[in-house]
């Protein structure tokens, strides 16, 4: 396992824990993180579940070596529900600082005084501290076997994407006059950022492959490609990249994405999964991703799309467009959509947008669906001048928003695009306080690995 670790925190819980630690007092205050855990490349990823404010004077009092400490009871009741719930631990307090932060030799000889103990109780899982500033955030994680780790970065996921680090970073990037035009915008700080960043696609048809060659002339340096299908004829008026030999041969979706990837972007390290979604195999490759893209209109896909956001905080997009016509043949609704899905907030259960009895026809073979009179469903319209629509938004709003070049704001929308009455909306989607997999209390938010996806054996 890596040295450092890494932690993602939601949008909504970071500003409460910030309103907490920095309410305009110049003093020091307290809190502790319940968080899911998992490993990505070897490094240790804590996905913030819970948020615990220390209430001053019965919470957090005058400390008998430093400044100030959680009181006994109160690290009691949290370690015990961290170790019940299998979390990890993370004790959080601040500092007067800005955009450098670090602990004191006091904190240290706390942690190296308390932890040890803390550990044990925890029954594996691991515990550690915080410290914030204002713009920064430092960690120091204690491993079941004795090793601690310190900060790599923590993400913020919002709307927009916030990055903290312990002190101010900088990203080299290597001069590369292709991108000149695009770096006159963000500068190279942004496409350095784009080059490290992993992005998943789910679906390579006619709006995954256009997500995808954006992407790669954006000069994202990570693709991991999730699609169980082969190219058709009935493809190439809207698949990018596809020909008519790869139709003759057959060739994966996942093999055009590929080939069209590296014409854009020879540099893209480019994984192929050419495997069902809802297998766990494949789902899991998510994981690894920074920002996923839902392609797919299935709604297997879609479940599990809407898991791994809330599950494991990484930020999506779900696309579509749709082309629906009445019984006499006449268009009722040309449509394309980009829906942003984030932690808490735009969930596709909490909209409607997963339908539970399609889920089990899904889940049916072909001559079980025609057995139980379900008939074998058609394939939607599909054209390439719709797909573009919701694609090139959705490139758009990753490259905003993933950069930071955009303030946050209060509330996530999705964007409708309704060609046959020229109309452009903003939909604010729907919660459900209770949904089982976006609320706090639900079974996915934050959990990472302390639960399963909802996937099929492969």
């Amino acid at each position: 396992m890596n040295s450092t670790c890494r932690l993602r925190i939601a949008r909504q819980d970071f500003d409460v824990l910030i309103d907490h630690l920095f309410p305009g007092d110049n003093d020091e205050h307290g809190a502790v993180l319940l968080a899911g855990t998992s490993c990505v490349d070897g490094q240790l990823v804590l996905h913030v579940r819970e948020v615990h404010l220390a209430e001053e004077g019965s919470d957090y009092i005058e400390g008998s070596i430093g400044y100030r400490a959680l009181t006994p009871k109160f690290i009691h009741r949290l370690i015990t529900r961290a170790r019940d719930e299998r979390l990890a631990y993370l004790a959080v307090h601040n500092h007067g600082t800005d955009r450098e932060v670090g602990f004191s030799s006091i904190d240290y000889g706390s942690h190296e005084r308390g932890y040890p103990a803390l550990s044990q109780i925890s029954r594996g899982m691991p515990v550690g501290a915080l410290v914030f500033g204002r713009r920064s955030v430092q960690a120091d994680v204690w491993l079941s076997d004795g090793r601690r780790l310190a900060l790599d970065e923590a993400l913020v996921v919002g709307n927009t994407l916030l990055r903290l680090t312990p002190s101010p970073r900088k990203y080299a990037v290597e001069p590369d006059g292709s991108y000149d035009r695009q770096v006159r915008m963000f500068g190279k700080t942004g496409q350095s950022l784009l080059k490290r960043c992993r992005v998943g696609i789910i679906g390579l048809g006619g709006i995954g492959s256009l997500v995808a060659e954006y992407l790669a002339r954006l000069g994202v340096g990570h693709f991991t490609l999730i699609d169980d299908d082969h190219v058709e004829g009935s493809n190439l008026s809207r698949i990018v990249g596809a020909t008519s030999l790869d139709a003759q041969r057959e060739i994966e979706k996942v093999e055009v994405a590929n080939r069209l990837i590296l014409e854009g972007n020879p540099t893209a390290i480019v994984k192929r999964v050419a495997k069902d979604v809802a297998m766990e195999s494949a789902a899991r490759e998510l994981i690894e991703c920074d920002f996923i893209f839902l392609a797919a209109d299935s709604m297997r896909a879609r479940l599990i799309f809407n898991a791994v956001v809330h599950q494991y905080f990484i930020p999506g997009v779900q696309l579509g467009s749709k082309i629906r016509s009445e019984g006499n043949g006449d268009l009722a609704e040309v449509m394309s959509a980009n829906r942003p899905v984030r932690p808490g907030h735009g969930c596709l259960w909490c909209n409607q947008l997963i339908d539970a009895s399609e889920l089990a026809k899904e889940a049916k073979t072909d001559e079980e669906r025609r057995a139980q009179a379900y008939g074998v469903e058609e394939p939607n319209p599909s054209v390439i001048s719709l797909n573009a629509i919701s694609a090139a938004h959705a490139a758009n709003d990753f490259m905003l928003d993933y950069l930071g070049l955009r303030p946050e704001s209060e509330v996530l929308y999705y964007e409708h695009f309704h060609f046959l009455k020229r109309k452009h909306s903003l939909v604010e989607p729907r919660r459900d306080k209770d949904c089982p997999e976006c609320s706090r209390g639900g079974l996915r938010y934050g959990r990472a690995d302390s639960t399963q996806l909802p996937t099929t054996e492969g």
